[in-house]
């Protein structure tokens, strides 16, 4: 068993493709992915799990069908199972996601913007 330190800033620095999905890290079932993102997002929702949304690097939005929520460099938020959202990447930003492996990006809604092919860095 490898077992080493994660450091998502250098992490990101082998990222060089936009809207690419990287594990990082996995614990139990859980994927720990990175990715950057300068896009809209589509509106979806995970009917199974709850998704955690982290500012790595930058800052982003989250719409919620109720209301916006702002990410700041350092904040996280947890998106429960079942709650339609669509993230706002308005500049370049890196995103952390903790989701259960095998977790579709797109959620229930399916599009051409989904990712399954999680590549590991």
């Amino acid at each position: 068993m490898d077992i080493h330190v994660v450091n998502f800033k250098e992490k990101a620095d082998l990222i060089t493709e936009l809207h690419a999905y990287k594990q990082v890290a996995q614990m139990n079932d859980y994927e720990f992915k990175l990715v950057k993102a300068r896009r809209e997002f589509i509106w979806h929702r995970h009917p199974d799990t709850d998704e955690v949304f982290f500012a790595v690097e930058g800052g982003f939005d989250i719409e919620l069908r109720e209301k916006r929520l702002t990410l700041a460099q350092g904040e996280m938020v947890v998106i429960p199972k079942n709650v339609e959202h669509k993230p706002i990447c308005r500049e370049l930003c890196t995103i952390l996601l903790i989701e259960p492996k095998g977790t579709v990006n797109t959620g229930d809604t399916g599009d051409d913007l989904t990712d399954m092919d999680i590549e590991p860095i």
